[in-house]
């Protein structure tokens, strides 16, 4: 019997599956490639078990299985962190054939990916580009940030074509920034790591969303945006309801976060009700108005803006 024992390199050494640890357990012999010093493997010697370390390739590596089973000994094979395609796709063509070998193989999953390990591979990823690519060695925050505000940007466009193939393909593009930023902070005297930055929204999710991990009744949309306010009150401490927005957004989404904070000082200003098609065309129709009488209506929001903001802190 030859059982040939898959794990994942993205789950801690030793985590198997019972099918896995019974399957080394009842093994005459077990093997692994030579000169992998894979953790699974010093797990495995670790428990009090003996690795037989396999010299050459996949034919070899196939033979050595072969003999072992043809003796009549139980064997058991761990693969390695690389997946070893090149002894599976062996193990396949050799079970395809006919007649059939008198011994059995069996493929058992010792570990599984859980959601998210790949985010593992991407922090070791950049890890390696840091250490040894000349481009990544050289970019500070400051080099990064355009890029940052691009990728952003080319986020939003694939979400407004409502393509998923794109939309994944920059999402990826955008989560490289973070682990990029992150790593270049592990560098930094007073720095964290990407383990630190994920920790931290974590514990920021489950502090602001009580109602899911604290049991705190609420009734709708409205309690759920009620309690974050509160809770993220309590925690920045704040002077002014306007702390904590970038001056660097574009003019438009810079006036709409005001303006809904500046709702909580001043008094509400009475709107007309109309549709998202006559707030854009109103819009274009002021940019056009703007560009007529020579007015960059980029700066005319933010003074205006600026303006609101001035009032606000007064009232305050």
């Amino acid at each position: 019997m030859i059982k040939v024992v898959l794990t994942s390199p993205r789950v801690a050494p030793g985590l198997l599956t019972r099918a896995a640890w019974q399957a080394f357990e009842q093994a005459d012999v077990i093997g692994a490639a030579a000169g992998v010093e894979s953790p699974s493997v010093q797990a495995v010697v670790g428990s009090g078990l003996v690795v037989t370390s396999v010299e050459g390739g996949a034919d070899a590596q196939w033979s050595w299985l072969v003999a072992a089973a043809a003796e009549g000994r139980a064997v058991a094979w761990l693969v390695g962190e690389d997946g070893e395609p090149a002894l599976l796709r062996l193990v396949a063509d050799q079970l395809a054939r006919e007649p059939r070998p008198a011994y059995e193989v069996e493929i058992l999953h010792g570990s599984y990916d859980v959601p998210g390990a790949r985010l593992i591979d991407l922090v070791q990823v950049m890890d390696r580009l840091r250490r040894n690519c000349p481009w990544d060695q050289e970019q500070t925050h400051e080099s990064l940030a355009k890029y940052l505000l691009e990728e952003t940007y080319e986020t939003l466009e694939a979400i407004d074509t409502g393509d998923y193939a794109h939309l994944r393909e920059e999402l990826g593009d955008l989560l490289l920034q973070v682990a990029f930023h992150a790593r270049i902070a592990e560098e930094a005297e007073d720095g964290f790591s990407v383990d630190d930055v994920a920790g931290g929204i974590v514990e920021k999710l489950i502090r602001r969303h009580p109602h899911v991990f604290a049991g705190v009744a609420v009734d709708g949309v409205a309690d759920v945006e009620a309690n974050w306010e509160t809770i993220k009150a309590a925690e920045k401490q704040r002077s002014s309801v306007l702390e904590g927005i970038p001056v660097a957004l574009p003019a438009l989404a810079l006036a709409d976060k005001v303006v809904s904070r500046a709702s909580k000082v001043l008094p509400a200003v009475e709107t007309p009700v109309i549709d998202e098609s006559a707030v854009g065309g109103a819009l274009l129709d002021l940019v056009r108005q703007a560009r007529a009488v020579g007015v960059d209506p980029e700066q005319a929001l933010r003074n205006a803006v600026r303006q609101l903001a001035d009032d606000v802190r007064a009232a305050e």
